[in-house]
């Protein structure tokens, strides 16, 4: 019977694209490329998210591979993306809520950098939240099996008593391979419903 309901944050509670983020320098859609390539498809964002590079190191790194142009904005974007306003995803809130309500402990695990604990309380929902694990505070990102075992250790879970949320499935069967049962969230809510209920979990 499952008890406990993990969710992933970027593209599950929230929206979570790097053009997001790009946007609003007056940039070229060229230059806008350029940037999203450099800060976010290389090694240095999951770096930040293992929590293994500094932002100053970080930042330092990338500008290395731009124009000096663009050394402002890979600061104002690795630093404070977040300081941004958060998007929330569409119902998201509401099945959080309702999941709550039903008794079920609410937990998120997250590959995030530091920054994370100082933005949550602005993500819909989270005040429903039981614990938190965030990858950077541990040195681990999905799928290793490592993060999982470290959530359910802290909160003294059950694996075969979670349902894991992501948005990844390569997330989803780096759980299943620890023996938590999940379901890839696509952006459809009623989706997602329907595949908590098919788990028989409880919804309003």
């Amino acid at each position: 019977m499952i008890k406990n309901i993990i969710f992933d944050m970027g593209q599950v509670l929230i929206h979570w694209r790097p053009y997001m983020f790009t946007s609003g320098y007056g940039l070229s859609e060229e230059e806008e490329q350029l940037l999203i390539k450099e800060v976010f498809t290389n090694m240095e964002w999951p770096q930040l998210d293992r929590g293994t590079i500094s932002d100053e190191d970080a930042i330092a790194s990338v500008n290395k591979r731009l124009p000096e142009r663009f050394h402002p904005i890979v600061a104002d974007i690795i630093s404070g993306w977040w300081k941004r306003p958060l998007v929330p995803m569409e119902g998201m809130e509401s099945v959080v809520k309702e999941l709550k309500e039903n008794g079920y402990g609410i937990y998120l695990l997250s590959n995030a950098s530091l920054w994370l604990r100082q933005y949550f309380h602005r993500i819909p929902g989270s005040q429903y939240f039981d614990g938190h694990i965030v990858s950077a505070e541990h040195k681990l990102l999905k799928p290793q099996h490592e993060i999982y075992e470290t959530l359910f250790e802290r909160y003294q879970l059950v694996p075969e008593e979670c349902f894991f949320i992501d948005d990844s499935p390569y997330n989803i069967e780096g759980a299943y391979m620890c023996g938590m049962p999940g379901a890839v969230f696509h952006g459809d809510v009623e989706e997602l419903r329907y595949n908590l209920q098919n788990a028989g979990i409880k919804l309003l």
